[in-house]
């Protein structure tokens, strides 16, 4: 469960980013994850609690948006939505692909006091 150790490092930018704002809590904290960054969701939420308890993000309201996998055919240039990284082109069957979106996992923003 690699998830703990997720929640762990974003528990570690938030209290350093309020710590830079002179702030002391976090009201809210809006994270991108997108569907390919291997993270299970039902996880992240059951470790949550756990990682920021007595931190700064102990309060804080937990904003996801879920970023969905984009890829590029590298043979006939098609845009296509990925759910796993060995889908194949659905227009020419091509496994060659630039995957463009969906391997995000990042705060994107916090909101501190």
């Amino acid at each position: 469960m690699h998830e703990l150790s997720i929640a762990m490092g974003i528990v570690k930018i938030a209290e350093s980013e309020t710590h830079k704002a002179g702030a002391s809590k976090v009201e809210c904290i809006e994270l991108e994850i997108g569907t390919l960054a291997g993270i299970e969701f039902e996880s992240l939420d059951f470790v949550w609690p756990l990682a920021v308890k007595d931190t700064v993000l102990e309060q804080a309201e937990k904003r996801i948006e879920v970023i969905q996998g984009q890829a590029r055919c590298m043979d006939c240039d098609t845009l296509f939505e990925v759910k796993k990284f060995y889908d194949s082109c659905p227009v020419c069957r091509s496994n060659l692909k630039a995957i463009l979106k969906g391997k995000e996992l990042r705060v994107k923003a916090l909101e501190v006091v």
